[in-house]
């Protein structure tokens, strides 16, 4: 079964350079294989009944249609050996490439079956992770010239993570925790199991391994001082205004404790955030409200 084949690049990819190397990653290649499983398991009838697969050789651009951070691009190609081993990939614009509108990222040449089968999952791929990365260069712009990083969240597309988390890195920001077993984040769940941010706090420092920086939420002063007593190493400033972080940040900056601001923070407001004196802005907006970007795969006449 076409579906069935394990090699990512039997494919020929000529001139270009290196690859992310993303798509050998054994969960991308799970979820390349069920993407097309869901697209094509049951073959493709129009391109059966059209150009056949016994078809002509085509030429087909994927071309940029607005101004993008390129990413998914090798994800894509692997679509395309995949489906279709004989296909010749030509990348141009690899992983992390500015592309301006209508700049090319790949060209494929193979049976046009092959190319019009694998057409919608590699553009949806490609045009979902450019999302994420062109909307993450559009925040770690908003904050250039400041000490402030901006980090992606655990607020992800389920089975994507390890992709839109790449993706993240590509537009210019930073990643916090991977998983739940990356880091210690003590959140307002957790207190209220435990009863107040303090015990919390001194749960986990009796208990944490040691690599692990022990990191708690607070939504006001009194919260703040409790962990700062308690010995956090790392606050995070949950729905705080701009005013509000930079007094927090004061007092916690005096105990040498770093500063997460996280709540509420849009492309419009925070450029305030990191000149009121966060270190890390976390944006969940980075996964999951990044609009897929326009990109298009055209067979040239």
């Amino acid at each position: 079964m076409l579906l069935r084949r394990r090699a990512l690049y039997a494919a020929r990819i000529v001139n270009t350079q290196a690859g992310s190397g993303l798509a050998s990653i054994p969960a991308v290649q799970r979820l390349i294989d069920l993407a097309l499983d869901e697209d094509l398991g049951r073959g493709d009838v129009t391109s059966s009944v059209t150009v056949g697969s016994d078809g002509p050789t085509v030429v087909a651009d994927m071309n940029a249609r607005e101004p993008i951070v390129a990413f998914g691009v090798d994800v894509a190609c692997a679509v395309f050996a995949r489906v279709d081993p004989r296909i010749e990939l030509e990348i141009h614009a690899p992983d992390g490439t500015r592309v301006d509108r209508g700049g090319l990222l790949v060209t494929a040449r193979g049976p046009a079956h092959g190319v019009l089968a694998a057409e919608r999952t590699a553009l949806n791929f490609v045009q979902r992770l450019s999302g994420v990365a062109t909307l993450a260069k559009r925040y770690a712009d908003a904050v250039a010239g400041t000490k402030a990083r901006v980090v992606d969240t655990r607020k992800t597309t389920p089975g994507f993570r390890v992709l839109e988390k790449a993706a993240v890195l590509a537009g210019g920001c930073a990643n916090h925790r991977f998983d739940l077993g990356s880091g210690i984040l003590i959140k307002d769940n957790h207190i209220a199991a435990c009863g107040s941010v303090r015990a919390a706090v001194e749960r986990a420092k009796q208990r944490a391994p040691h690599p692990l920086r022990i990191e708690v939420e607070v939504t006001n002063l009194g919260e703040l001082d409790e962990a700062l007593a308690a010995g956090a190493e790392v606050v995070l400033l949950d729905n705080m205004t701009p005013a509000q972080v930079e007094v927090a940040a004061a007092r916690a900056h005096g105990r040498g404790v770093l500063v997460e601001v996280s709540g509420g923070v849009t492309l419009a407001t925070i450029a305030d955030y990191a000149r009121a004196g966060a270190d890390l802005i976390s944006v969940g907006a980075l996964t999951h409200s990044a609009p897929a970007v326009d990109i298009g795969l055209d067979v040239r006449a």
